[in-house]
């Protein structure tokens, strides 16, 4: 039997990321997974989140437990599984370090917007719960062992062009393209976190990637200032991110 391939897609939080995940749940060969770390991250924390106990009661909240079964078998037993994880997460004693066979990517997005649609559904007090930081040392990590940059996309590039920018992740992660990834079923997806009932009402009503916006957000002083806290990791990363043109 073909070996797993498992990907680790990881970002922040409010960053088109369950709409990364609804499109790689569309094909045909692929069982995602959302957040496998979160309820271990908010039983280790204790960190004030909409439905935290009931994301607790819903899942495994011990980080090694949770590291050996994403090390597994996909689901289903399909060929890829995508993992949608949140850096901001990894407060336990396993970390990216310790998932050397999963196939690492970064989705990043413009500060000001995180801050923006975050704000709009949690507190925002301080940079590090958009998980930035985290980010950029986990990909200077995986650079560091690869010897070459991991794949990055931005979700503006994504907005823009959806065809082209997830072609070019497909190729960089080596995995086979579909057009499948551009669409997929309206309402909530089985394999949602119950999580989804506060956060995932934009992405449950779409059935593909919306355009990008035309505007920046306007955030206040504080919300500013954690904004400009983050800009320094995202430009890092930005830098390197994948786009059509890369790859044909």
């Amino acid at each position: 039997m073909p070996m797993t391939i498992r990907i680790a897609m990881w970002s922040g939080p409010r960053n088109i990321s369950t709409a990364m995940m609804r499109s790689f749940g569309a094909r045909p060969d692929t069982a995602v997974s959302d957040e496998p770390f979160f309820g271990a991250y908010l039983k280790l924390t204790g960190a004030p989140h909409p439905m935290s106990a009931e994301t607790i009661a819903s899942m495994d909240c011990d980080f090694g437990s949770v590291l050996g079964a994403v090390s597994g078998e996909a689901p289903g037993g399909e060929a890829i599984w995508y993992q949608k994880h949140m850096a901001h997460h990894m407060v336990g004693d396993v970390g990216i370090g310790d998932m050397p066979e999963h196939r690492h990517a970064f989705l990043i997005r413009t500060p000001e917007r995180v801050a923006a649609s975050y704000a709009a559904k949690n507190e925002l007090s301080q940079p590090e719960v958009l998980g930035y930081g985290i980010l950029r040392r986990y990909f200077e990590a995986e650079a560091e062992r690869l010897g070459k940059a991991p794949a990055v996309i931005d979700a503006d590039d994504v907005l823009q062009d959806p065809a082209g920018t997830l072609e070019a992740l497909c190729s960089a992660l080596g995995i086979p393209w579909s057009e499948a990834m551009l669409s997929w079923k309206k309402g909530p997806h089985r394999q949602d976190g119950v999580w989804g009932a506060h956060w995932y009402q934009s992405v449950n009503a779409s059935t593909t990637f919306a355009p990008p916006p035309k505007t920046m957000p306007t955030l206040t002083p504080e919300h500013q200032a954690i904004a400009e806290a983050c800009r320094a990791d995202y430009q890092k990363l930005h830098r390197y991110r994948l786009r059509r043109s890369e790859h044909g």
